[in-house]
């Protein structure tokens, strides 16, 4: 990569946007405020859509998304939207809501919600035995009084225990109904009420049957569906809960000599904080005091430590190990890079990707088919029966329970949470919920070199043949450029001690280099085709001091550990794998032979690099492009999956879909697998979901199943679709 890629832009998000529109687009941004709300009756995929049309009808609300897993709905608002009128809007249609302070986010609720199922569960199993033994006794010949006697005490058990267990369908439903809407908690409390019903009616009638065990039995199982349900969830942990828990609620502030320990809310850029041996770094700084060692594997995954000296930028999360450091503080909560990542992370796992879309098309058309089915049912098997109504409620209630639309709603977004977490793990951060979707159906993979395929820590080779005064040209036109060879040079000759000369009219030339006025005369650093001199056969820039010969800056740099395992794993797998850079043809051509690349391109301006991945597009290939540098923005935005290393520049990590957090590059075709497999996941989700339902729903309208069947049927094909997409875990 030459020096002069980087001048494609001076500045990084101009690849995407013009000046103007890019002023506007920030200044839009900064003034929306994020709103973070509960929505605990949210438990149908229905309810994405009904929730995020409404927030997003509304004036001043910017976008909505909403994260069926966590049940919470992110809002991007003006400042002068109240959470307030966002709660108002959901009560309206059916989904009570509560703030959350984003801040202190926690799971507390979560937790809550938990414990709250799990004593329900806890009544009405309770409950359940006990009538059962009364059942017992019927079932065994109880006749007359005695059965009327023991169907009493039944219903004195069943009628409290459904009132108090099955709230959580009751409530539900209920908010469903004031909005004029059905959702799947409808037809449950539908189901429970009329087999209680039917039972009270048969035992003011001192008939022979109740059904307040196959009630209970019912809510019971109902419980115990939702329970395991939200114990999957809790097991399939978004990668974005793993990032928030990495975070330091306290830290050791530096003031007027004194050590003060305080809330993290408390510290803000320019502080100075105190972070000792075996204490995790809270906030984003540069060391000022002190000499030690970082882990930083929960971050990056990098096993070796790296060394903290003086001068050296720290991030949240990184371990502290061997010294006390002294870190002058550069950003803190939500401001520091861990919680940028996590929120990166939150937004990508509530994104939708199209099998998303589809569940909520499949489940809106679905949820009044259910209760049209069960009409039917009744109407039919009243006819059929001879006018016997407990028949015919019953089978009405079974085909109620039978339908629920519980699995399609849990087909996409758990297997979204698992892969996520998963790939997170592997040192893989996804950042748009439609990556995986996309990473899977790629067959063409393009490269680029300086920083991706290798690591891009250049260090000059030969700064010995220059004079000082040539060096000080060299300091000074470097300090005005961010590409991986200026700062190579710019560091490498602070070291030095080496003041810059006094250029003028410094600027850079798009896809060249960076030049500027010195005594007088024109000087140039960058491109060998735009100083007029031979490319060199290694990575290189050119320094051109007016009408002399331009001269050669060479650097040195080594392999991204995993490089050449991933080219042979990729091509193994079937993909064609291409090579695309801006450095010189020589050292390009050593690396692609090196790596069995067949397809290299070199000296490409960022152009170049976006009309090759066009032209690709354009032939029927699905690309994935993996780049870190401005010239790679454009392609990387433009292909159809992105992947860019950590250590990329703002621009190219903002352009990509998935950020490779270590060092090693090998990772990338673990991602590749896992999204063919989570794809493969999703369309097992909804091939389950329709078999359970082509199955059960002939069965229960033909009254085979009962409302306990039917329950237990329910159920299991929930935790069926949860546990298959906790597979990929």
């Amino acid at each position: 990569m030459s020096m002069a890629e980087s001048a494609f832009s001076a500045c990084p998000a101009c690849v995407a946007l013009p000046a103007t529109e890019l002023l506007a687009e920030s200044r839009r941004l900064a003034a929306d405020a994020g709103i973070v709300l509960s929505v605990p009756t949210a438990s149908g995929a229905a309810a994405i859509s009904a929730i995020e049309n409404a927030l997003s009808a509304l004036p001043g609300v910017s976008s909505a998304r909403v994260n069926l897993t966590l049940r919470r709905v992110s809002v991007r608002a003006r400042p002068d939207i109240l959470p307030d009128h966002l709660i108002a809007v959901l009560a309206a249609i059916g989904y009570p809501a509560l703030e959350l302070d984003v801040v202190m986010l926690s799971s507390t609720a979560s937790e809550k919600r938990g414990h709250d199922l799990l004593m329900r569960l806890g009544v009405a199993g309770f409950s359940m035995m006990n009538i059962m033994l009364l059942s017992v006794a019927v079932w065994s010949g109880a006749e007359d009084a005695t059965r009327d006697l023991f169907h009493w005490i039944s219903a004195m058990i069943a009628l409290p225990t459904l009132a108090f267990a099955g709230q959580p369908f009751f409530v539900s439903a209920i908010a469903s109904l004031k909005a004029r809407r059905l959702g799947m908690d409808v037809p449950i409390s539908l189901a429970l009420i009329l087999a209680s019903s039917i039972s009270l009616f048969e035992t003011f009638m001192g008939g022979e049957h109740a059904y307040f065990d196959a009630a209970v039995s019912l809510c019971f199982f109902l419980l115990a569906g939702r329970y395991l349900d939200y114990r999957s969830r809790a097991a399939a942990r978004s990668a974005a809960e793993e990032l928030a828990a990495l975070e330091v609620p306290r830290a050791i502030l530096l003031r007027d000599g004194q050590e003060l320990l305080v809330p993290l809310a408390e510290i803000s850029a320019g502080d100075l904080v105190l972070v000792r041996p075996g204490a995790r770094m809270p906030v984003d700084g540069i060391v000022t005091l002190g000499n030690s060692e970082l882990d930083r594997s929960l971050l990056t995954g990098e096993t070796l430590p790296a060394p903290a000296l003086p001068g050296s930028i720290v991030s949240a999360g990184e371990v502290n190990l061997t010294g006390p450091l002294t870190v002058q503080v550069t950003s803190a909560g939500k401001e520091s890079s861990l919680h940028r990542m996590a929120d990166l992370v939150a937004v990508a796992e509530s994104a939708k990707n199209r099998y998303m879309s589809l569940a909520d098309r499949m489940a809106r058309r679905y949820s009044p088919a259910v209760h049209v089915l069960a009409l039917s049912s009744f109407i039919g098997w009243m006819i059929h029966s001879g006018g016997d109504v407990r028949l015919a409620v019953n089978v009405a209630a079974a085909v109620l329970i039978i339908t629920c639309p519980c699995a399609l709603a849990l087909a996409v977004p758990s297997v979204i949470t698992a892969a996520s977490g998963k790939l997170f793990r592997l040192g893989l951060l996804i950042k748009n919920g439609t990556a995986l979707e996309r990473l899977a159906e790629v067959d063409t993979v393009v490269f680029d070199k300086t920083g991706t395929l290798t690591l891009g820590a250049l260090e000059p080779a030969n700064l010995e043949a220059f004079s000082e005064a040539d060096l000080a040209l060299v300091a000074a036109l470097a300090e005005g450029s961010s590409h991986p060879l200026s700062r190579a040079l710019a560091s490498a000759l602070r070291l030095r001690d080496l003041a810059p000369a006094h250029v003028e009219d410094i600027r850079e030339s798009a896809g060249y280099g960076v030049e500027g006025l010195w005594n007088g005369m024109r000087v140039r650093l960058g491109r060998a085709s735009w100083v007029g001199a031979t490319a060199a056969a290694q990575t290189a820039t050119f320094l051109q001091v007016g009408a002399a010969p331009a001269r050669a800056l060479t650097f040195t740099d080594r392999l991204r550990p995993g490089a050449a395992g991933l080219v042979k794993t990729l091509k193994a797998a079937g993909l064609k794998v291409a090579l695309l850079s801006g450095d010189a043809e020589a050292p390009v051509a050593a690396l692609a032979r090196d790596l069995g690349i067949a397809d290299w391109r070199s000296e490409m301006l960022p152009a170049e690099k976006a009309a090759h991945i066009g032209a690709l597009t354009g032939q029927g290939a699905r690309v994935l492009m993996v780049g870190d540098g401005l010239n790679d923005t454009v392609a990387l935005a433009s292909a159809h999956v992105s992947i860019s290393p950590a250590s990329a520049l703002d621009a190219a990590r903002v352009a990509s879909d998935i950020v490779l957090l270590g060092q090693d590059i090998a990772p990338i075709a673990d991602a590749r697998r896992i999204a063919v497999q989570a794809r493969r996941r999703i369309k097992q989700n909804f091939a389950l979901s329709l078999a359970y339902n082509l199955v059960a729903v002939p069965v229960a309208l033909i009254g085979l199943a009962t409302p306990l069947i039917a329950a237990l049927a329910m159920s299991t094909s929930s935790l069926t679709v949860t546990l298959n997409a906790l597979r990929l875990k």
